[in-house]
């Protein structure tokens, strides 16, 4: 039976445009964003920041070094913050039920600094409400200093909620964030970034 449900934040509470983030980079200077920016993973010093490995300071200066000019925080921002295309209110109406119906509902997220500087604010889904408004916790990579699809995150999940890997669905639009969680057992649910999951995660409930 089904006791803890665990969200990806950006593609699945949240809409991603990727494309929008790529060119917000590009404005403030990286000419090579693309190559650099994924929809799933982050590698070199965005891995680093969603890894926990740098702080947002480290990060604000060496991507200074990458563009040839010093950039400000609130630019890292903005950039960081273009990934989120919108917050459907029909998601956050879910994640209020299946709380009030009895689950535990907490986040899993690849995310940074910036996202948050957002996301925990009232602005996050503009009627005054937070991120964390919506979750009985937030399990953050650069908090846990650890990333999706290590297994290590999914265990340490497991080990903080007190519960079984069957206990648990994982709902994520990343594939091989969904097969790392698949292979300790736990159950998991695979939307595409935008759909509609809000009636069909009830299917995986078993409700």
């Amino acid at each position: 039976m089904i006791k803890t449900i665990a969200f990806d934040l950006g593609g699945v509470v949240v809409t991603i445009d990727q494309p929008r983030a790529v060119n917000r980079f590009k404005e403030i200077g990286l000419a090579d964003a693309e190559q650099r920016l994924d929809p799933y993973t982050q590698m070199g010093i965005f891995g680093d920041l969603e890894h926990g490995l740098i702080t947002a300071e480290d990060f604000r200066v060496e991507l200074g070094k990458l563009i040839g000019h010093e950039v400000t925080v609130e630019q890292c921002a903005y950039a960081w913050q273009g990934y989120a295309k919108d917050v459907p209110m029909r998601n956050l109406e879910v994640l209020k039920q299946l709380r009030q119906e009895g689950y535990r509902v907490v986040l899993l997220s690849n995310t940074n600094p910036y996202m948050m500087m957002w996301a925990m604010t009232p602005a996050f889904d503009g009627q005054g409400h937070s991120l964390a408004d919506y979750f009985d916790h937030c399990y953050l990579s650069f908090q846990l200093k650890m990333m999706k699809p290590s297994e290590e995150i999914f265990r340490q999940v497991l080990k903080e909620e007190q519960a079984l890997p069957e206990e648990v669905l994982f709902v994520d639009d990343g594939p091989r964030n969904v097969a790392a969680a698949s292979q300790l057992g736990i159950r998991t649910f695979c939307p595409k970034n935008g759909a509609d999951w809000t009636e069909e995660i009830y299917e995986y409930l078993g409700v």
